[in-house]
């Protein structure tokens, strides 16, 4: 179990608008990871990035020092300052064995949330867990891990009360812009159709505002929520030439850098005067932050939802004890879940073995004696054959388990 690690960048470890920089554009995710893995030998590798975390978990031998992590980082940001990887390598957060677990399990329940309670963590770790296999990069200790951590995930959700009247960072952006006093008729652009945004946009929908222009990279995926919302769907491309006005922006895309530029805000804005709002859910952030010193601009965004999280985090702290219990729990029954495979894939050729041992014995050692017995006596030799082998695979494999059981017990 010591083979696991797991280094971290969190709302608790860095600034929200500093997390930005470890997330992987779509277009090189793969390529960069395979590199990464590569560089640091590493025999599997996930990939988890939210709008408040980055996360890599590993599978290797070698204790995680401070070389370790910058030979990490410069596979991984080849582009950075030497004063950029010192300080990726001082920031991180890094855990090993244990600690790896129970970090991972405690995210996915979202325990180490910047909104406790907020159940869409656990779909991101699955996501990002399918992704990453996608890319071929996991292998059976990530499988193992990942099912545990599913699995723990949401027995803290039905077992506490952690997520009673669950607050996400969607529906923080929501009170913030309620308390906006925001007109019905007032029109939004969409940027980005993914699965923060989307739930954004029904927030909006389910409260009255009906003025929405989705524009997508993807253009079949912005016609999907422009026909879900009653709006009209642009490709992204065409953004620059939008010329309808707006009075809100919500974006949350993808991008490594600002998409919202200072230009691409100009030509949007136009002449209106007016102070207009952006409710910017990306990380890292799709609005430049020169716009804010030319322009009148109500910016919501993760990083100011922050002090609101903390209220969140007050109400539910009584449940916390009851999670972490369980996950205390779901790292023990791992480490037994984790011997028992190991020795699974130790007793895995048992069965070939036990084959050829019996087919030895049909066609060499006995072959002249079995050929003398008649049908009914072959056919019950078979029957016997096969009796003992199943029990020859079964048995071993049952009293190793076993013995793990009652170790673990001791312990």
């Amino acid at each position: 179990m010591q083979d696991i690690h797991l280094i971290a960048f969190t709302h608790r470890t860095s600034a929200v608008q500093d997390i930005g920089q470890f997330h992987l554009a779509d277009d090189v995710r793969a390529s960069r990871l395979h590199e990464l893995k590569t560089t640091i030998g590493a025999s599997e590798l996930m990939y988890l990035s939210t709008c408040n975390r980055v996360e890599f978990l590993l599978v290797q031998e070698n204790e995680i020092d401070t070389l370790f992590l910058q030979r990490f980082f410069r596979a991984l940001l080849p582009q950075a300052t030497d004063s950029s990887i010192d300080s990726a390598t001082n920031q991180c957060a890094v855990f090993r064995g244990e600690e790896a677990l129970s970090h991972i399990f405690s995210v996915a329940a979202s325990l180490d949330s910047l909104v406790v309670g907020e159940r869409e963590i656990i779909t991101q770790v699955r996501n990002a867990y399918e992704s990453s296999t996608a890319m071929q990069l996991t292998g059976d200790t990530l499988r193992l891990l990942v099912r545990k951590t599913i699995e723990t995930a949401k027995a803290v959700y039905t077992q506490t009360a952690i997520s009673r009247n669950p607050v996400s960072v969607v529906s923080l952006a929501w009170r913030k812009l309620r308390a906006l006093n925001v007109q019905h008729d007032a029109r939004f652009l969409i940027i980005g159709a993914g699965v923060t945004n989307t739930a954004m946009v029904r927030y909006l929908k389910k409260h009255g505002f009906h003025q929405f222009a989705v524009f997508n990279r993807t253009l079949s995926h912005a016609e999907t929520l422009a026909a879900e919302i009653g709006g009209n769907a642009f490709p992204l491309a065409t953004l620059e030439q939008y010329r309808q006005g707006f009075d809100v922006i919500v974006t949350c895309t993808g991008a490594a850098e600002a998409i919202i530029t200072p230009d691409l805000y100009r030509s949007l804005i136009q002449d209106d005067t007016r102070k207009k709002i952006v409710i910017d859910l990306a990380v890292p952030n799709d609005l430049d932050p020169a716009i804010l010193k030319a322009w009148d601009v109500n910016v919501i965004a993760v990083n100011n939802l922050q002090e609101v999280a903390k209220e969140n985090l007050k109400e539910r702290e009584k449940e916390l004890t009851a999670a972490q219990e369980i996950v205390a729990k779901a790292v023990t029954d791992f480490r037994t879940d984790l011997k028992a495979r190991q020795v699974e894939l130790a007793m895995r050729n048992v069965p070939v073995k036990v084959k050829e041992i019996r087919d030895t014995a049909i066609n060499a050692v006995f072959a002249s004696e079995i050929e003398q017995l008649d049908d009914a006596s072959k056919e019950l030799l078979n029957r016997v054959l096969n009796y003992v082998e199943k029990k020859y695979i079964s048995v071993p494999m049952k009293m190793a388990r076993e013995i793990l059981l009652d170790e673990a017990r001791q312990n």
